[in-house]
């Protein structure tokens, strides 16, 4: 798996949890998340900051065994004008955890696949900075409809291949058999293409077996491809951007099925297997 360099992985941290902080101002504590319908942005904000502070902790005590990761976090804030602060605390924090040492020492790493555990939790918090900071500027009604995503076409490629990894991991088998089991198959396949990466490593190819599902970085035919700005493929898969429905797609800018319009996705081949990709892989919070 190609990895982020860890600076830019840092600062795109604190810089997208900032972002964060910003719309959480701007929606209020009580306003709805769209993207997130179960949460508020209070429910939003102290997500974020308590994983980081969580995953800050697995990092400075070098943790080993899942047995151990923390069971304390610190509670958010009541006062909502303590929120930026709080956010920008926890981002450093986190982000300094990742320290160049750190970054290779022995580290529990849930996916199980051959990142250090230290490299797997820097992408999972950018991650969750990244995808939740979509999700407070949608509950301030930061975006419009044909807005781009405002994600660098570099992370949200790799977080896309975290999002595979974890999906394809021993971990979700465990914590979500019913996903695993569902995208299961016989051999169908699903190809997830951006169009601005640049670099050759806009290509993601899915084959859903009888064993459970695999994935890897390769640009190959598949019964479904699925086009567009690596950002706007990130939000699909995440479900925060629709694939379609009803045979007309709707993705960000208007796109249809059958092209990507300006910042949105289009499908080619069979879209019910990429509906039913995305209907079945969903995660439980967030």
């Amino acid at each position: 798996m190609t990895e982020l360099n860890p600076e830019r992985a840092r600062r795109a941290i604190v810089e997208h949890t900032g972002r964060l902080a910003e719309s959480a101002a701007a929606a209020g504590p009580d306003a709805a998340v769209p993207t997130a319908p179960e949460w508020t942005v209070t429910d939003l904000v102290a997500h974020v900051g308590q994983t980081q502070h969580w995953t800050a902790e697995i990092i400075e005590r070098r943790v080993t065994d899942p047995a151990d990761m923390p069971t304390d976090v610190p509670d958010l804030p009541g006062d909502p004008d303590r929120w930026p602060e709080w956010l920008a605390e926890s981002a450093v924090r986190v982000a300094s955890a990742f320290s160049d040492e750190a970054l290779d020492a022995q580290i529990f790493n849930a996916a199980g696949d051959d990142r250090s555990g230290a490299r797997f939790w820097l992408i999972n918090v950018l991650n969750e900075a990244v995808v939740h900071g979509f999700d407070g500027a949608g509950a301030a009604h930061l975006l419009a409809a044909a807005d781009l995503p405002e994600i660098d076409a570099g992370v949200a490629a790799e977080l896309i291949s975290h999002h595979l990894a974890m999906l394809t991991s021993p971990t979700w088998a465990m914590l979500r058999p019913e996903s695993a089991q569902a995208i299961q198959g016989t051999g169908q396949t699903l190809r997830w293409l951006a169009t601005d990466t640049g670099d050759g490593n806009g290509a993601w190819f899915v084959e859903r077996r009888p064993d459970g599902a695999t994935w890897e970085r390769e640009n190959r035919p598949a019964d479904v491809t699925v086009t567009g700005p690596a950002g706007t493929l990130l939000l699909t898969l995440t479900r925060r951007v629709p694939l379609g429905a009803g045979g007309a797609g709707v993705g960000l800018g208007g796109a249809g099925l059958n092209g990507a319009g300006r910042g949105g996705v289009g499908v080619e081949g069979d879209a019910a297997l990429a509906r039913h990709w995305l209907d079945n892989t969903a995660h439980i919070a967030d």
